[in-house]
C-alpha cells in the first residue's frame, strides 16, 4: 500500500513542478509583453491561462484520490494537503499574468509602444521569488521558503513608490490618467503575485516541519 502511495505523491510532486514552470512563463511573458508593448506575447500569455486551469484541475483530483485511496497520515497528509493549497496558489498567480497581460491593449491604444513607468526592479524581485518559491518546493527546503517570505517587503516597497510615482503622473497628465490606471494594476497584480508567493512558501514550511506559520512570525 505504501508503495503505490509513494508512486502517486511522485506522480503528484512532476505535476505540481509542471504546473510551477507554466506559471513562471506565464508571470514571466505577461511582464515582458507591458514593457514591450507586445499584444501578440499578451494573447498568448491569455490563451495560455486555460491550459493552467486544467492542470489545476486535474491536480485537486489528483490530491482527492490520494487522500481517498490512501488515507496518508503524518508527513504524506501534510504533503498533500500542501499541495492542494500551493496548486490553488499557482493557479491564482496564472490568473494575475492573465490579467497584466490583458492591461496591454488598453496600455498600446493609450500610449503607443513607451512604458511610462520602470517596471523591471520589481519585476525581477517578484519574478525571483515565485522561480525561488519553486525551488524550495522541488527542495524541500523551508530556510530558502523563509528567506523568501522576508523579500515580499521590497514588493510593497515598489508597490507603495509606483502608486505614489503614478499620482504624480496624472497630475501632471490627466489626460492620460486611464493610462496611468492600467500601469498602477499592473503594479498592483505583481504585488498580489509576491503575497501568493509568501502563502506557498508558508506552505513548503508546513510541508517540512508541520509549523503553521500564517498570519505569525518567522524566527
Amino acid at each position: 500500500m505504501k508503495v503505490h502511495l509513494n508512486k502517486e505523491i511522485d506522480g503528484l510532486k512532476k505535476n505540481i513542478q509542471i504546473l510551477s514552470s507554466m506559471v513562471e512563463g506565464a508571470v514571466r511573458n505577461s511582464v515582458v509583453a507591458v514593457i514591450e508593448t507586445d499584444p501578440k506575447l499578451a494573447e498568448r500569455v491569455i490563451d495560455n491561462d486555460i491550459l493552467i486551469d486544467q492542470k489545476e484541475i486535474e491536480i485537486e483530483e489528483e490530491c482527492l484520490k490520494i487522500l481517498a485511496l490512501h488515507q496518508p497520515v503524518a508527513g504524506d497528509l501534510r504533503y498533500v494537503v500542501a499541495c492542494i493549497k500551493v496548486n490553488n496558489e499557482l493557479e491564482r498567480i496564472g490568473d494575475l499574468g492573465a490579467n497584466i497581460a490583458k492591461r496591454v491593449k488598453h496600455l498600446c491604444e493609450h500610449n503607443g509602444t513607451e512604458t511610462a513607468v520602470d517596471f523591471k526592479p520589481m519585476m525581477d524581485v517578484t519574478r525571483s521569488m515565485l522561480k525561488s518559491s519553486l525551488d524550495s518546493l522541488i527542495c524541500m527546503n523551508g530556510q530558502l521558503a523563509a528567506e523568501i517570505i522576508r523579500k515580499d517587503d521590497i514588493v510593497d516597497d515598489y508597490n507603495r513608490q509606483m502608486f505614489i510615482d503614478l499620482q504624480e503622473l496624472i497630475k501632471e497628465n490627466p489626460e492620460k490618467t486611464e493610462y496611468y490606471v492600467d500601469l498602477l494594476n499592473v503594479s498592483r497584480h505583481l504585488e498580489r503575485i509576491a503575497d501568493c508567493t509568501t502563502n506557498i512558501c508558508e506552505d513548503i514550511i508546513y510541508m517540512i516541519k508541520g509549523e503553521i506559520i500564517r498570519h505569525g512570525h518567522l524566527n
